[in-house]
Parts: structure tokens; sequence; C-alpha cells
């Protein structure tokens, strides 16, 4: 099947919508899509543009029809991600900074902040040794969802958040997939505050976080576009305290 196919099916656009937002014709995408047309490589990106196709799906399909692919991937410590290696530390270790962590689009933990373990070490958890996965951390059986006060709200939640991007991202979908059989069923969450709270058991007591993400503006490079801080901010002074945020 050709990739333009599999993202346009994936987000449930006909040829007719997706040639409308593109320029291109019906007939001649069909074409493109049964392999009976080559794209330039300018149709190309216009296509994959309006199926907002993330960067690793654009070079797979430039590559599949024999195009260099038009994004970098360089890793997080090569000299060409410099200044957005510093703006990450920056917004990890700012004073002040609440516990944070970056993760990839497999959620993969790639950095994390002192706060980070100031957290874990309230909870009597030890920080992960070695390369780390939030899900497998929080969802597997007798993971971070032991300490959950309200485990069904935040794992469900957690959990539609990456099966939903488990639709763009395979490997994701692939360890989804092995975690399946350790979950129970956990019931979609009531609408009932402005924000999820994370409650957690601590041997200071009950901590209340909610979560928001950052991540970088307009990436025009792999492992960039795969990044996003997720900063655990507490939702009360008595958590502030605890964790030594400012109040």
């Amino acid at each position: 099947m050709h990739p333009l196919t599999t993202l346009r099916r994936q987000r449930r656009i006909s040829q007719l919508e997706l040639g409308l937002r593109a320029g291109v014709s019906q007939r001649h995408l069909s074409c493109i899509e049964t392999g009976r047309a080559q794209p330039t490589r300018s149709t190309l990106l216009a296509l994959l543009d309006a199926l907002d196709a993330p960067l690793p799906e654009r070079n797979a399909a430039l590559l599949a029809a024999g195009l260099a692919p038009a994004y970098s991937q360089h890793g997080l410590n090569a000299p060409q991600l410099a200044p957005a290696r510093e703006a990450l530390h920056q917004l990890l270790h700012a004073p002040g900074s609440p516990p944070a962590l970056v993760l990839d689009a497999e959620w993969n933990l790639v950095m994390a902040n002192a706060g980070v373990q100031r957290l874990l070490d309230v909870l009597g958890l030890p920080m992960p040794a070695g390369p780390a996965n939030l899900l497998d951390w929080l969802l597997a059986e007798g993971g971070l969802r032991t300490c959950l006060l309200n485990e069904a709200e935040v794992c469900s939640e957690v959990l539609h958040r990456a099966r939903r991007e488990a639709q763009q991202v395979p490997a994701l979908a692939a360890r989804l997939q092995r975690l399946q059989s350790q979950l129970p069923h956990w019931p979609s969450p009531a609408a009932q505050a402005p924000l999820l709270l994370t409650r957690l058991r601590s041997r200071a007591g009950e901590l209340r976080l909610f979560s928001m993400f950052t991540s970088f503006g307009a990436p025009l490079d792999v492992t960039l576009a795969s990044l996003r801080i997720e900063h655990l901010f507490a939702a009360d002074e008595a958590t502030a305290r605890v964790l030594g945020q400012g109040a």
C-alpha cells in the first residue's frame, strides 16, 4: 500500500478532500496511490503537509518515491542541536523548576531534572536504572500506578493519549500491544474539574499534581519533533511545600 494511502486512511480523509487541500486533482492522486504516476517532490511534500504527517512519515514517503529525505535526524548530543539542548537544560534546571521529564515519541525518558528525584524520594521509589519508558514505568504491574490514589482516572487518560499518538508511531503501538495483557479495564474519567489531577500516595501524605507540556514550535529535525517536556506542577500549597516549589 502506498504511504499516502495509509496516512490518508488513518485520518479518514477521501482522495477528493486530500486533493482539494493539497491542490492536486483526485485523478492524479489516485494514480499516485496506485503507482500509475510518480509525484514530483513538491507535489508529494504538499500532500504530506496536507495530511499533517509526522516528520518520520514524510521522510519515509519521500524515500519510497526514490527521493531524498527532507528532514534531518541528528542525535540529541549532535553539535547541530546544541541550541535546542541548551533550551531543554534551561527549562529543566531553572531555579524553582517543578519536576519535569523530557520524553520522545515512544514515551522513552530522555532527560529528567532534580525535581523528579525529589518526587520519587518522597514516594519511596527509585529512579529507573538505565533506559526507561514512562508507559512501562507507570502502567506495568507494580509500577508507578501503585502510588496513584486515582489510578483509574490517570491511567485511562494516559492510555487514551498514548493510543491516539500510536496511530502515527508504530513502535509506540507495539509497546502498547505488549502492555495490554498487564492492564485492567479503566473506565474513561468523568469531566468534573478544569484539570485532571494526579493524586499520589506519599510518605508526606497525599500529593496533588497537574501536567503541562512544552514542545518545539517549528522543528525541522526528526529528533526535535519527537520531544516534549512534561512539567508536574503542584495543585495545592501542601504539595508545593513538600516538593520545594514556590507557592
